[in-house]
């Protein structure tokens, strides 16, 4: 999942972005509420955490920007401002949630999880294909219930694909959602790392989960019919 964070303080931003890179998110950090409008303008974000105080648009104003332009990206605002009217102006201006410093870094993650669990519809916790099972709060994967050791990006990749099973993601897609801004889309990275991802789920398994559309993309699928081309 790709995160856009909007924050101004240096030290702050790249805290917090380290520590949701190590939960496996992709995240690209605008330092100004101008340059946040603009980075959703121009990416595909799974949600913004967007910081109040911000130089040239407050945070408020960002919100109501994105709204007005029909982005429906769920979006996070922290503030050091927990009075009751500026929680209720958070909301009104189309956060969809609404979290008060200093806080706690477990909670900011559940409450990310639960905004993006919501999408375009509820989404479980735990996703589950064939024999294979997907723990996205602990962020363990399980086949036939044997534990498969991921890296982050392993793991990113895997979520997104099967947050998406049985549709082909293409190449594209994966790059928008699983890296970050700053990703070579020249680079043969993508498919490295689908076929890490596929040695380790499949290797072994008369069943091939992950499938490679040729000129298309990538599926991960379950059904028996379908074959790599």
């Amino acid at each position: 999942m790709r995160i856009l964070l909007v924050e101004d303080e240096p030290s702050a931003a790249r805290m917090l972005a380290k520590g949701l890179r190590e939960q496996t998110y992709a995240v690209d950090v605008a330092p100004d509420g101008a340059s946040a409008v603009y980075q959703a303008s121009v990416n595909d974000y799974d949600l913004v955490i967007l910081d109040v105080m911000l130089p040239l648009k407050d945070g408020f104003e960002v919100c109501r920007e994105l709204r007005a332009e029909g982005l429906t990206i769920p979006i996070l605002m922290l503030t050091a401002r927990d009075a009751v009217q500026d929680r209720i102006a958070g909301l009104d201006s189309g956060a969809d949630d609404y979290l008060t410093k200093p806080f706690d870094f477990h909670e900011l993650l559940a409450r990310l999880r639960a905004l993006l669990r919501r999408g375009p519809a509820l989404r479980s916790e735990t996703v589950e294909l064939a024999d294979l099972s997907i723990d996205t709060r602990a962020r363990q994967v399980r086949r036939v219930g044997r534990q498969i050791e991921l890296t982050a990006k392993e793991y990113a990749l895997l979520e997104y694909l099967a947050r998406r099973a049985g549709e082909v993601v293409s190449r594209a897609e994966i790059a928008e959602h699983v890296w970050e801004e700053n990703f070579d889309p020249f680079s043969n990275l993508i498919e490295v790392y689908v076929q890490r991802l596929r040695r380790k789920i499949d290797e072994g398994y008369a069943l091939k989960l992950l499938r490679t559309r040729r000129g298309e993309g990538y599926v991960l699928t379950s059904a028996t019919e379908d074959s790599d081309a």
